[in-house]
């Protein structure tokens, strides 16, 4: 699926222009400009630190971004464009939230309610969607991510591979604009990665808008439109993956990161 998506056409689903963000003196995000358009599958990849995880954060606005702007469909995303710059308030917040579907490291489930409960949970409080409505759809997702049996299971019976499908399955079944991806198999074991990646793949294939942080460079290179290089808190270099992938001349921190890839995964 590594196809560029070209400058012209429509304006970008999600446009991230001049995002700064700090914590005290540590400056985790320095001005970084990144476009997704509809339909696109996109990968931030970089060493640990490089503010991967801070960005998709920042466009959910789990974090308050200090400077620059983070437009989705047109909206900015943590404040409102009428009297300056004012942060929204937290019901206006959990319905941009809702626009912006994230899938955590950790699988985030409560621990209390089904797999079908914990996916209705949003669709009841923030859709407003009736009981009935928010079972049939969380059955529905459940199934596509190959769960439909484990429906009224707890997180508990659960692996942790079948967790990160019901996470997946509650964040699609809102019905975002761009689905949220980070470091969704960093937690698991090795044999169940497999199956948390299918269902990425099977998503992207459908044409869903995806903005994910990952250390599978091999799946990122086969599952994304394009692949984004982050260093120092800075987009370093981004392109198509087959081709930055291949070609790292000229950029010697973009080399460093992918030589321990390249003998057993590239």
């Amino acid at each position: 699926m590594s196809v560029s998506v070209t400058e012209a056409g429509p304006p970008p689903l999600l446009a991230i222009r001049g995002l700064s963000k700090s914590f005290g003196s540590h400056h985790v995000l320095r001005s970084v400009d990144l476009d997704v358009s509809r339909g696109e599958v996109v990968t931030v990849i970089g060493p640990s630190g490089s503010g991967k995880t801070t960005l998709l954060r920042c466009v959910n606005f789990l974090e308050t971004y200090d400077g620059g702007s983070i437009r989705i469909d047109g909206a900015e995303v943590g404040f409102s464009d009428g009297e300056g710059r004012r942060r929204r308030g937290e019901r206006d917040l959990a319905r941009m939230r809702a626009e912006t579907g994230m899938v955590f490291q950790q699988f985030n489930l409560f621990p209390h309610l089904t797999a079908a409960e914990n996916v209705m949970l949003g669709l009841r409080r923030v859709r407003g969607k009736g009981k009935a409505e928010a079972r049939s759809i969380a059955e529905h997702w459940l199934g596509r991510v190959g769960l439909g049996h484990k429906a009224d299971s707890l997180p508990g019976e659960l692996s942790g591979g079948q967790q990160q499908r019901v996470g997946i399955a509650r964040a699609v079944a809102m019905d975002p604009k761009i689905l949220l991806l980070d470091e969704i198999t960093s937690a698991l074991d090795p044999e169940l990665v497999g199956e948390v990646l299918d269902v990425v793949r099977s998503l992207a294939g459908d044409g869903m808008t995806m903005l994910m942080v990952t250390h599978e460079i091999a799946f990122a290179r086969d599952a994304s439109h394009r692949i984004v290089f982050m260093a120092d808190g800075a987009v370093a270099a981004e392109g198509p993956p087959a081709e930055l992938v291949a070609n790292t001349a000229g950029n010697e921190r973009l080399g460093a990161f992918l030589a321990r890839f390249r003998a057993s995964h590239i």
